[in-house]
C-alpha cells in the first residue's frame, strides 16, 4: 500500500506492473527502428500515447483501489436456537431483536444481519422476521444438535465485509457443547457483546449419569450411583436394567426428586460375565416432565474372572460334553443356537472368544459377519471355527466378510478331483428384480461360476415373461466368457418361471455329468405351471433342485414344494445381501466331495508352545473333516493323514483366528470325547486364541466433558513402581464402526493419555495397548457409552462464559438493544476501484494514437 492525500492505495495484483519494464523498452526500440514518414514530433506523440496505453492497462490489471476511511458499521446478531432453550428463551430473543430492528431503521450508515445457530451456523439473514416465522429449526438433524458458540462467532466475523466496522452480538445461554469460545476473537479487534438468554424453565427431570466402577472382580459387590437432575419437585420410579433385565428389588420403589441434583445408590455384583450393561430410566413422571429423551443413562461395567466363550451350534445339546470339559478347565462356555449371535459389539465384547460350530454363512447376516471381523481384527477377540457339513467351504463363506478372517480358503473345492458336475442357474429378471436385487443376483451367479472347477460345467438362464439363455452349459475353464455374459443381465417384464425351469431340465438332461443341480432364484409369484410334476421328473433323472426366495414377495409354499420334491434345499433370503452366500454354499455342496468321512489320526505338522504338555501321538481317531486349503501366512499345527489342514491359525490385526476342520461332538469326535486330554487340548487352544485377561498393572480413567473424552491410564509394576519410558496406543471404534488409532502421550510419571472426540451417540469400544521399555505389551479393553446429547442436559446459565467473551473482546455484557447499536469506536477502510478510469484513459489514448497517424502534421 502507498499513502496519498490522507487515503491509501491498494493493489490486488501488483505483479502485473513488472511487465512495464519489458513492454516500455520494446515500444522505444520500435520507435527508434521505425521507417515511417511521420515527422519527429508526430512520432514522439505517438510513442507517448502508446506508453500511456500500456501503463494504463497494466495498472488496471493490478486492480488498484483507493482506500478511504469510513465509519459505516455492520452488526451481526448471532442467535442461539439450540434445544437447550425453551419457548421462553426464544421469546426473549425475539423481543430483543424486534427492538433492534426498530432502532436500526432510524440509523444511517448501519447494516444489521442475523445468524441463527445451534450445533452449526445457519444461513445469514437480512431480516429477523424470516427466522422467527420459521421458528426454532435447530436440532432438526443429528449434526445440528448442540451449541457451537465458536463456529457461530467465526461465521459472524466472516460475514462482515472489511469495508465495515464490525461488531458481533451473541444471544445465548452460554452453554456450549462443542468448540471453545472465550477469547476466540480477542486478537481480531472485534468487540463481541453478549446477551444472556434464560435457560430452560419448563418442568424437567433427567438422568444425568450413572457413576459406576470401570472394572470389578466377578462376585465382588459394588455400588451404582444414579444421578437425577430436576428443576421441580416430583415423585417417580427409577427402573434399573442389567443387560435388558430389570433389577427386581427396585421394581416398585418410589423416589422423591427435588430441584437440583439427586443421587441414588444401588448395590450390584456380576457373576459369570465379563461385562454388564446397566441402564437407569426414570419413569412415571410423564405428567410433569417435558423432555423424555433425557430420561435414561447407560454405563458398562467390566468384570474380571473366568474366561467366557460364546459357542454357536445348530444342535445346542450336542455341545454339552464340550462345555462340561471346558468347565473343568475353568473356562465358561455359553452355548447358543445361531439365532443367539450378538447383533452389536457390546454384547460380543462380553466374551473372550467366539466359536462357530457347523455354522454356515446363511445362518449369519452380513452385518453379523462384519461384527465378527471387527471383534477379531480391531478389538483383539478370538475366533475358532469348527468343522461340520455346513461350514468352511460347505458353508458358503466364499467372498464373505468371514472369508477374510479365517486362516483357510473357502474355495478349495474347485481345485480337487471330483465327479463331473453340471449346474444350471435360473434367475428371475422380472421388473421387481430391478436395482440392488438384480445386481446381487449377478454377484451370486458370478460366485457360483468362480467356484466350479475346470472339469465342471455351468449354464445360466433368465426369465421374465419369456426365457433367455444368458450362457449355455459350458465348462468351468470358460468362466471368463460366462462372467462376461452374466454382467449384461438386466431386469424388466413379468414372471413366468415354468418355461425356464423346463429348459433347464432339458439342458441338464443333455449333459454327461454325474452330478446335476439346478438353482432357481425368484422374488415374485410365477404364472401357473406343472412345477411339482417337473420337479419329480428332474429328481427321477438324478437331478437336484434348490430354490431361493429373494425378499418377501416370493411364493414360499410353491418354492418349498419344488425343492422338497426335487431333493434340494429351500432358502428364504429376507435380506437380499445373503443371496451370493447361498449360491456359493450350493455350488460347493452340489459336489458332495468337500467332506472326508474316513477315520484318520491327527499328525503334528508344527510344534507350538500353545499345546505344550499334550501328547498328540496318543490322540484317538477322528471320523471325518472338511477339506480346506491353508492361506499362505497361516500356521498349520495339525494335519490329516492326507496332508490336509486339521488345526491352523493366524493372527489378524489385534486378534487371532483358528480353524479346526473336524468337529468337537459325537459325529466325528466320538472317540476324542473319551480322550483324557480332550478338555486340556481345547482349553489350551482357546486360551491361545482368546483375548488375554485384563492386566492389573493398568488403571484406566475416562473423563468426558461435552463432546470430548479424556482417556488416562496409570501404568504401574506389580511392586507399585511407575512404568516409565513406556509407549502406548488407544484403538477407538466409534458407534459408526469407524476405527481411529491414537498414540498415548506422557502426562506425568507413569501416566499416559489422550483426548478423543465423542460426538456420536452410542457405544465406543476402546482397546488399550501399553508396551513397557522392557517386557511384554499389556492390553486392556474398555467401553464408553455416550447417551443423549449434552444439549438436553439441565444446566444453569453460562454467565461466566458470556462475561468472559465480552471482557476479552472489548464488548459489553448484557447491553440493551439500543446499546448494541451504539456508534462504532474505530474506522474501516472502504476500497474505491479506479481500474475503470484507467481502462477509459487507455481507450482515449488509443483513439488519439489512431488519430495522430491519420492526420498529416506540419513538418
Amino acid at each position: 500500500m502507498d499513502s496519498w492525500h490522507g487515503g491509501q492505495w491498494q493493489w490486488v495484483l501488483p505483479q502485473w506492473f513488472i511487465l512495464a519494464a519489458v513492454l516500455v523498452p520494446l515500444l522505444v526500440w520500435f520507435h527508434v527502428r521505425s521507417l515511417s514518414a511521420f515527422s519527429r514530433s508526430q512520432r514522439r506523440i505517438s510513442l507517448t500515447l502508446r506508453i500511456l496505453i500500456v501503463l494504463a492497462l497494466l495498472l488496471a490489471l493490478t486492480r488498484p483501489s483507493l482506500l478511504e476511511p469510513t465509519s459505516r458499521q455492520m452488526v451481526v446478531y448471532a442467535v442461539d436456537q439450540s434445544l437447550s432453550l425453551d419457548a421462553s428463551g426464544t421469546e426473549v430473543a425475539n423481543r430483543y431483536l424486534e427492538q433492534v430492528v426498530a432502532a436500526g431503521e432510524e440509523r444511517s450508515g448501519l447494516e444489521i444481519r442475523f445468524l441463527p445457530f445451534a450445533g452449526q451456523p445457519h444461513a445469514l439473514l437480512d431480516s429477523w422476521q424470516n427466522a422467527s416465522d420459521a421458528g426454532r429449526q435447530a436440532g432438526g438433524n443429528a449434526e445440528d444438535v448442540g451449541t457451537d458458540i465458536e463456529a457461530a462467532l467465526v461465521a459472524s466475523l466472516a460475514a462482515i465485509p472489511p469495508s465495515y466496522v464490525p461488531r458481533v452480538v451473541l444471544l445465548s445461554d452460554g452453554n456450549a457443547t462443542r468448540g471453545r469460545s472465550a477469547g476466540l476473537l480477542a486478537n481480531r479487534n472485534v468487540p463481541v457483546d453478549t446477551v444472556p438468554l434464560p435457560v430452560r424453565s419448563e418442568p424437567e427431570i433427567q438422568v444425568a449419569e450413572i457413576n459406576a466402577p470401570v472394572q470389578v472382580q466377578q462376585g465382588e459387590p459394588f455400588s451404582l450411583e444414579v444421578v437425577v437432575n430436576a428443576n421441580i419437585r416430583a415423585t417417580g420410579r427409577i427402573d434399573l436394567f442389567a443387560d435388558d433385565i430389570r433389577v427386581p428389588e427396585q421394581a416398585d420403589s418410589v423416589y422423591q426428586f427435588v430441584p437440583g441434583e439427586n443421587r441414588f445408590r444401588f448395590q450390584q455384583s456380576i457373576l459369570n460375565q465379563r461385562q454388564r450393561t446397566y441402564v437407569a430410566r426414570v419413569v412415571d413422571v410423564d405428567d410433569v416432565d417435558t423432555l423424555l429423551d433425557n430420561n435414561q443413562a447407560t454405563a458398562i461395567v467390566g468384570a474380571a474372572g473366568k474366561p467366557r466363550v460364546l459357542l454357536l451350534d445348530p444342535d445346542v445339546e450336542q455341545m454339552d460334553p464340550f462345555r462340561w470339559a471346558l468347565a473343568e478347565q475353568q473356562i465358561e462356555v455359553e452355548v447358543r443356537p445361531p439365532s443367539g449371535m450378538p447383533s452389536n459389539l457390546s454384547d460380543l465384547q462380553a466374551f473372550e472368544c467366539l466359536i462357530l460350530s457347523n455354522i454356515s454363512a446363511t445362518d449369519l447376516t452380513l452385518e453379523q459377519m462384519e461384527l465378527v471381523r471387527t471383534y477379531v481384527q480391531d478389538l483383539g477377540g478370538g475366533l475358532i471355527m469348527l468343522g461340520g457339513d455346513q461350514t468352511f467351504s460347505l458353508g458358503g463363506f466364499y467372498k464373505s466378510p468371514l472369508d477374510a478372517v479365517l486362516p483357510v480358503h473357502s474355495d478349495i473345492e474347485k481345485d480337487r478331483e471330483k465327479p463331473g458336475l453340471a449346474i444350471m442357474l435360473v434367475i428371475d429378471r422380472s421388473g421387481s428384480m430391478g436395482g440392488e436385487k438384480i445386481e446381487l443376483a449377478k454377484d451370486a451367479a458370478a460366485a457360483a461360476v468362480e467356484l466350479i472347477g475346470p472339469r465342471d460345467s455351468i449354464g445360466v438362464l433368465a426369465f421374465d415373461n419369456e426365457t433367455y439363455t444368458i450362457s449355455e452349459i459350458r465348462p468351468g475353464s470358460e468362466s471368463a466368457a460366462i462372467l462376461k455374459q452374466i454382467s449384461k443381465l438386466d431386469a424388466g417384464g413379468g414372471t413366468n418361471m415354468y418355461p425356464a425351469m423346463e429348459q433347464a431340465f432339458h439342458a441338464l438332461a443333455a449333459t454327461n455329468a454325474k452330478l446335476k443341480h439346478c438353482i432357481l432364484l425368484t422374488d415374485g409369484i410365477s404364472e401357473p405351471g406343472a412345477f411339482p410334476t417337473l420337479a419329480a421328473e428332474m429328481a427321477r433323472q438324478q437331478m437336484t433342485v434348490t430354490t431361493v426366495a429373494m425378499g418377501e414377495g416370493a411364493d414360499y409354499p410353491m418354492l418349498e414344494e419344488i425343492s422338497r420334491i426335487g431333493g434340494g434345499r429351500h432358502y428364504v433370503c429376507a435380506d437380499p445381501q445373503s443371496v451370493p452366500q447361498v449360491f456359493a454354499k450350493e455350488t460347493i455342496q452340489a459336489n458332495q466331495t468337500a467332506l472326508n468321512e474316513l477315520p484318520f489320526l491327527p499328525l503334528v505338522n508344527s510344534d507350538t508352545p500353545a499345546l505344550e504338555g499334550i501328547d498328540l501321538d496318543l490322540a484317538p481317531l477322528l471320523m471325518g473333516y472338511v477339506v480346506v486349503k491353508p492361506k499362505a501366512t497361516s500356521e498349520v499345527i495339525l494335519t490329516t493323514e492326507e496332508g490336509d489342514p486339521l488345526l491352523s491359525w493366524w493372527r489378524l490385526g489385534l486378534g487371532m483366528s483358528v480353524a479346526f476342520t473336524s468337529d468337537a461332538k459325537s459325529r466325528w469326535a466320538s472317540e476324542w470325547l473319551a480322550w483324557p486330554e480332550f478338555g486340556t487340548f481345547w482349553a489350551q487352544v482357546i486360551r491361545h486364541a482368546m483375548r488375554q485377561n485384563e492386566s492389573d498393572d493398568l488403571q484406566v480413567k475416562i473423563q468426558r466433558d461435552e463432546d470430548v473424552a479424556e482417556f488416562a491410564v496409570d501404568a504401574v509394576t506389580p511392586d507399585g513402581d511407575f512404568l516409565l519410558q513406556a509407549t502406548g496406543s488407544l484403538t477407538i471404534l466409534d458407534p459408526l464402526q469407524t476405527q481411529t488409532v491414537l498414540p498415548l502421550q506422557a502426562l506425568a510419571p507413569g501416566r499416559y493419555g489422550t483426548p478423543f472426540s465423542t460426538e456420536q451417540q452410542g457405544t465406543y469400544q476402546l482397546e488399550l495397548l501399553v508396551t513397557p521399555e522392557k517386557g511384554e505389551p499389556i492390553r486392556q479393553s474398555r467401553s464408553l457409552v455416550v447417551g443423549y446429547p449434552a444439549e438436553l442436559q439441565l444446566r444453569p446459565l453460562g454467565e461466566k462464559t458470556l462475561r468472559e467473551i465480552a471482557r476479552t473482546t472489548g464488548g459489553m455484557w448484557n447491553p440493551s438493544p439500543l446499546e448494541s447499536l451504539r456508534p462504532a469506536e474505530g474506522i474501516a477502510m472502504r476500497a474505491m476501484p479506479i481500474w475503470p478510469w484507467l481502462v477509459m484513459l487507455a481507450i482515449v489514448c488509443w483513439v488519439l494514437d489512431v488519430a495522430s497517424r491519420r492526420i498529416e502534421w506540419l513538418r
